[in-house]
C-alpha cells in the first residue's frame, strides 16, 4: 500500500494517481528520494568540511610526531648553529653532521613515543 502525501489516503502499490485526490504518487515519492539525496549531500558536505579544518589544524601543530615539533626543530637547528659558532671561536674542529642525524633521530624517537603514549 502507498498512502498519499497530499491527502494522506491510502492508494494500491501499483496506482500512478491517489484515488481521492488525483495527486501523481510516483512524482512525491521521486521529490522525497532527491530531497533525501540532497539533504545526506549536504549533510557530507559539512561533515567533510569539519574533517578538513581538523586535519589541517593537526597539522600545523605537529611535526615529527610532536606538538609544535616545528618549533622545536627549529629551536634545534639554532642550537646546532650556535654550538657550530662557538666551537669554531674557541679553535675546536666540531664535526656537526653526526649531531644532526643524532637530532633527527631524538624527534622521530619522541614522535612515536608521545604517539604510543597518546593513543593509551
Amino acid at each position: 500500500m502507498v498512502f498519499c502525501s497530499h491527502c494522506g489516503t491510502e492508494n494500491e502499490a501499483d496506482a500512478d494517481y491517489c484515488v481521492k485526490c488525483g495527486a501523481n504518487l510516483k512524482v512525491s515519492a521521486e521529490k522525497s528520494l532527491e530531497k533525501r539525496i540532497e539533504e545526506g549531500a549536504e549533510e557530507f558536505g559539512r561533515r567533510a568540511e569539519a574533517w578538513g579544518r581538523d586535519f589541517g589544524k593537526r597539522a600545523e601543530d605537529e611535526c615529527f610526531g610532536l606538538p609544535h615539533g616545528g618549533t622545536v626543530f627549529g629551536l634545534l637547528i639554532g642550537v646546532i648553529i650556535v654550538l657550530v659558532g662557538v666551537a669554531s671561536l674557541a679553535g675546536v674542529d666540531l664535526e656537526f653532521w653526526p649531531l644532526i642525524i643524532i637530532i633527527f633521530g631524538i624527534l622521530v624517537f619522541g614522535g612515536a613515543v608521545y604517539t604510543l603514549i597518546r593513543k593509551r
